[in-house]
């Protein structure tokens, strides 16, 4: 489980792929230097696991489903990614509850500069949209962020100068991908409540016909 509060930028150093798998190594001393074999460790939003590590880098194994649905086959030696170790039981909860299984991925459309903001249209699937409420909670590129607007094909979010500056999302521009993992606590909700809709026998037409 993670919070979405980027930790660190680490950088690409090695890539290893089979037919339908990766191997990534990750240059990162803040992360190693509280790392064990088999933690968990969000890449870019992507729940990944520690199999390799000394005191500077750190090598991740990348299954199959995971290079199919995410951006991770995409990347390349020499790029950065964004870092953030499990939540810990004794810290802080500074973002939200974040479970590094991405949903999808989604394309930036512009950016564009606002005051001391700037605001990223990101195009996402409409599936994923069900999910996206304006002011509730999406994970991007595994950063916690607020949604700012929310229309049939795209959403805004908005990044202030910290964000902005210590997560790739500042370095990424119009035509990249990103991904995407709504919140989850809403979408499990939302299917409580299509499955509830789909075994009971109140309906809309009963809502009406008894002054709902």
């Amino acid at each position: 489980m993670f919070t979405g509060i980027i930790e660190d930028q680490g950088k690409v150093t090695a890539i290893k792929k089979d037919v339908n798998s990766m191997q990534i190594t990750i240059a990162t001393k803040k992360i190693v230097s509280d790392a064990h074999l088999g933690d968990s460790i969000a890449v870019n939003g992507v729940c990944l696991t520690i199999t390799q590590f000394n005191n500077e880098e750190m090598t991740v194994d990348v299954m199959p489903e995971t290079v199919m649905a995410t951006t991770i086959h995409a990347l390349k030696i020499g790029d950065y990614v964004n870092l953030e170790r499990a939540m810990s039981a004794n810290g802080r909860f500074g973002g939200h509850l974040v479970s590094g299984h991405v949903d999808g991925v989604g394309t930036i459309k512009s950016k564009r500069p606002v005051s001391n903001a700037v605001y990223i249209e990101i195009e996402v699937a409409k599936e994923l949209l069900t999910n996206c409420i304006p002011k509730g909670s999406i994970t991007i590129d595994g950063t916690s962020l607020t949604l700012f607007k929310v229309t049939d094909s795209n959403v805004t979010i908005s990044l202030i100068p910290h964000t902005y500056g210590e997560t790739i999302l500042g370095h990424k521009g119009v035509g990249e991908r990103v991904n995407i993992e709504t919140d989850m606590l809403g979408k499990y909700v939302l299917h409580h409540l299509r499955k509830t809709e789909q075994t009971s026998n109140i309906t809309m037409e009963f809502l009406r016909q008894n002054g709902f």
